[in-house]
């Protein structure tokens, strides 16, 4: 591992063409936007140089498209700057900016055989030489597979698009959605990428709100041409749930920001798993029973906050619990249909049950939860 370490400090980013890509499998990230996006950039990176092992033996490279170098600079990453007028051509007429993954796929394939274009937030569960295998001529490499095309009747992307697809012979009720948080293809496949670019365009008109649209196109421009397979055994990615996972990655970063590719940062990589933190069985039975002295209209925001406050030993499944206490207060306001103001907040915490449930922890629970609320109290 010392090896590995001293191997994978690169201090210097390199602004690159694509003419300078190197032949070797590429796995791509496109990143823009907030912090979050980097963070969980950052994030997925250091766990696939965790996973790839050995730096001598890694047989791919990493690019980072980014609106922002300055988190990538300790990473062994070529970086390319992508400007707001990049951004606006890749989006094309409708400005629809998920189309950015496919034009950049695209131009990535034009100069290496393969390439594996992975979202932010990813992370890996073993090498990423794992996807590059799996990423063979005639073979789209998706995430996973999803729901199959008639499951999704209700859908616009149903109602507005199913009758034209049949009459086109593109789709049929068979065909099986897929997850684009990964794309890989090899460049003899290019043309899928084209179709899907060119459908994107076609139906974004005419599909308002459907935000999938992305990754339907790419799963209609395979269909019936290229075999699909997917690596939900290589990658986790955390569209669910994305708030708990935001946090893990959050402490992960806080930990090891001045230098994330150290042994121990790739070594607690390991330790971010794609499992949710939340009590054992036995202690969700026991927060039920214990809850019942609680008024009913608050009992279930205190069975939520409960799980919040269970210990975890992984420190970073420990870095959930405000996200715990932020769930359940914005689903009690859902439930309610009304805002919760600070003073009945407090008057809920201040119920004995409560009191006896939540013991120093309360104080906690209230001040995180009124300093959040002005934010916007976040959902998973």
């Amino acid at each position: 591992m010392a090896n590995l370490a001293e191997a994978l400090i690169v201090t210097d980013i390199q602004l690159t063409s694509f003419r300078q890509i190197l032949s070797r499998p590429q796995l791509v990230y496109l990143v823009f936007g907030t912090d979050t996006y980097h963070q969980e950039a950052v994030f997925s990176i250091a766990s696939a140089l965790a996973q790839a092992g050995d730096a001598d033996a890694r047989a791919f490279d990493i690019q980072v498209f980014s609106d922002n170098p300055q988190p990538y600079r300790q990473l062994p990453v070529r970086v390319h700057a992508l400007d707001v007028q990049m951004r606006r051509d890749w989006s094309g007429p409708h400005h629809y900016h998920f189309r950015c993954k496919h034009v950049l796929a695209r131009k990535v394939l034009e100069t290496s055989e393969k390439a594996v274009l992975i979202d932010t937030d990813t992370f890996f569960l073993d090498s990423p030489m794992r996807l590059f295998e799996k990423v063979r001529p005639d073979t789209l490499l998706c995430n996973a597979f999803q729901l199959r095309y008639d499951e999704c009747r209700e859908t616009v992307l149903y109602t507005a698009l199913a009758e034209t697809l049949t009459e086109r012979g593109l789709a049929d009720d068979q065909m099986m959605l897929v997850n684009s948080g990964v794309i890989g293809l090899t460049r003899n496949n290019t043309a899928t990428l084209d179709t899907s670019i060119e459908l994107m365009d076609e139906f974004f008109p005419i599909t308002p709100g459907a935000v999938t649209l992305e990754e339907f196109c790419l799963g209609v421009a395979a269909y019936r041409s290229l075999r699909i397979d997917q690596c939900t055994e290589v990658i986790h990615h955390y569209w669910s749930r994305k708030e708990l996972f935001r946090a893990k990655v959050r402490a992960w970063l806080s930990k090891h920001q001045h230098n994330p590719i150290s042994i121990k940062a790739l070594e607690d990589t390991g330790k971010v798993s794609a499992q949710v933190p939340r009590p054992a069985t036995w202690q969700r039975l026991m927060y039920k029973s214990a809850t019942l002295a609680v008024p009913k209209p608050q009992r279930q925001f205190v069975r939520e906050v409960l799980y919040g406050c269970c210990e975890h030993a992984n420190e970073f499944d420990q870095a959930c619990s405000s996200v715990w206490w932020e769930k359940a207060f914005n689903n009690a306001e859902k439930r309610m249909k009304k805002p919760i103001a600070p003073a009945q907040l407090h008057q809920w915490l201040e119920h004995w049950a409560v009191r006896t449930l939540l013991g120093r922890r309360r104080s906690a629970v209230y001040q995180h939860l009124v300093k959040a609320r002005p934010r916007g109290l976040a959902a998973s």
